[in-house]
């Protein structure tokens, strides 16, 4: 099988697996490196990874959340329901001695359950559903409606660039970046 490398912290150049099939689309390392760069160093849209609380949606086999956790997050939650990819994404978890910090869930990232999150709400959210999917809103709108995010909640959206969808008046974007066929939208839910 494929594989990727971390770009930034204590695991910095340790080897993340990702399927050998093109079923599920890791986010490029250039990509992945331009995110945290902003995240780390941008006025408006950084954030403190350190002790960080980082939700995964469409997690794939990990490459976001385990960069956030190479870079000091505290814990992550993962949501991946294809099974190939979240089979991978738990042995990364493990060759990689971060199970105590994760869990993994089967579920649809579209339905995820409050009562399988911590009751703190998270620093960043992650979303990178499949670019032909286009129930963005339904998530967003669903993130709000259940308690998950606070103003300092960054969200970090992945979608394609040539995608043309109005992006629900709940999430306030802050900046959006374009790499190749990546569009990066960086938000905070209003209140």
């Amino acid at each position: 099988s494929n594989d990727m490398r971390i770009i930034g912290g204590y695991l910095k150049g340790q080897k993340i697996l990702i399927p050998s099939d093109k079923s599920t689309r890791p986010l490029k390392d250039r990509v992945r490196q331009s995110i945290f760069n902003i995240i780390e160093h941008s006025k408006n849209e950084n954030l403190n990874l350190n002790g960080s609380k980082i939700l995964d949606l469409f997690a794939g086999t990990g490459s976001f959340g385990v960069e956030c956790l190479s870079r000091g997050a505290e814990s992550v939650i993962f949501f991946e329901n294809y099974l190939d990819s979240n089979k991978i994404l738990k042995q990364n978890l493990e060759r990689l001695e971060l199970t105590n910090k994760t869990q993994v869930f089967d579920g649809n990232s579209y339905e995820f359950k409050k009562n399988q999150l911590s009751n703190d709400k998270f620093d960043l959210i992650f979303l990178d559903p499949p670019f032909k999917d286009d129930k963005i809103n339904k998530l967003i709108d669903r993130i709000k409606k259940s308690n998950i995010a606070d103003k300092n909640t960054l969200i970090v959206l992945h979608r394609n660039k040539k995608t043309k969808e109005k992006i629900s008046d709940n999430l306030n974007i802050l900046r959006e970046e374009y790499y190749g066929i990546s569009k990066i939208i960086f938000g905070r839910i209003l209140s």
